[in-house]
């Protein structure tokens, strides 16, 4: 059965995730103590105990959500969680936006250090981007792209003629069949929410996010986080990792950097990646870190073709 583990980004983090692993586990707490020492402040505690407020900025989840992801695969590769799957290794990896890191570490294309290095200063990258601007996102159900774009075109030509300056939206998260993620500038995002019905929409819902992610408000994190890809030795993923940017395999450790920079400006295609995984065979998808989003997406997608994949959870 072909066998994908796959990785939750932003949004899937709560208190008190991978505390009972560590508790059970010596080899789970360590992660979390090398954790700390890389990252320069006690993370542990606040995925442990929160404050909810504290763990939910962008600067704190990343991390923690890449932290307790690995520590979620430690677990299950070391047979203490989830033991009907010990010994399965994936045929391929995926990750939802920051879990595209967790599914490169789980590849052997970055190491655990160098990993969270990176996510650290994305976290930090894109919050103060978030706050020097003034961007936001809204989740749009019930719409196919033909008509999202046609909605965001509405929106555009609205706010241009009312004289708004720079006015942006635009379609950056493919989640599932009818479910499309817009980002922008708040005006945007707020108009498009009251627009959303008109054009057959089922709901629009704001999200409570700190920015615009996945677009080109995100550029000066993407400065940033240049720097830092530049600094680090990736290797051959050792199973396929498919990208979000393009839905498609790394074709090996050059193609890293440049993916993982595009992502933070371009749209993350993850029902495209799921389709893709569906028509070359794949059967089995394990969720793997805190959460059940990527659960429900992939049941969504699957229910779309018609196809009822196994789906397991191996959360914390």
């Amino acid at each position: 059965m072909k066998t994908l583990f796959m990785f939750p980004g932003q949004g899937a983090q709560h208190v008190a995730m991978g505390k009972a692993l560590a508790q059970q586990s010596e080899q789970v707490a360590a992660i979390y103590r090398q954790a700390n020492e890389i990252v320069g402040y006690d993370l542990t505690s606040i995925c442990f105990d929160g404050p909810q407020e504290k763990l939910d900025t962008t600067a704190v989840s990343q991390p923690a959500i890449f932290v307790t992801s690995v520590a979620c695969l430690t677990a299950l590769r070391a047979g203490q969680i989830q033991p009907e799957l010990e010994g399965v290794e994936p045929d391929a990896c995926a990750g939802l936006s920051l879990g595209e890191y967790t599914a490169l570490h789980a590849a052997g294309a970055m190491s655990f250090a160098d990993g969270l290095r990176l996510v650290q200063l994305r976290g930090e990258s894109m919050q103060a981007a978030a706050e020097a601007s003034d961007g936001t996102m809204v989740s749009v159900l019930g719409l196919a792209e033909d008509a999202i774009k046609e909605l965001c075109d509405k929106v555009l030509e609205e706010l241009e003629q009312q004289g708004v300056s720079e006015p942006l939206l635009c379609p950056v998260n493919y989640n599932c069949p009818g479910q499309i993620v817009l980002s922008g500038t708040r005006p945007a995002c707020e108009r498009a929410a009251t627009l959303a019905e008109e054009f057959g929409a089922s709901r629009a819902i704001p999200l409570a996010v700190s920015g615009a992610f996945h677009s080109k408000m995100m550029a000066p994190a993407a400065e940033k986080l240049a720097q830092a890809l530049a600094q680090c030795r990736f290797q051959d993923p050792q199973t396929p990792v498919y990208a979000n940017v393009d839905a498609t395999p790394y074709e090996g450790a050059d193609q890293v950097s440049e993916k993982l920079l595009k992502q933070l400006t371009q749209p993350v295609r993850w029902q495209q990646t799921i389709d893709r995984l569906f028509d070359e065979g794949f059967e089995r998808f394990v969720e793997i870190g805190p959460g059940r989003v990527l659960t429900g997406l992939v049941k969504k997608t699957g229910r779309a073709r018609k196809l009822r994949p196994q789906i397991v959870t191996v959360n914390a």
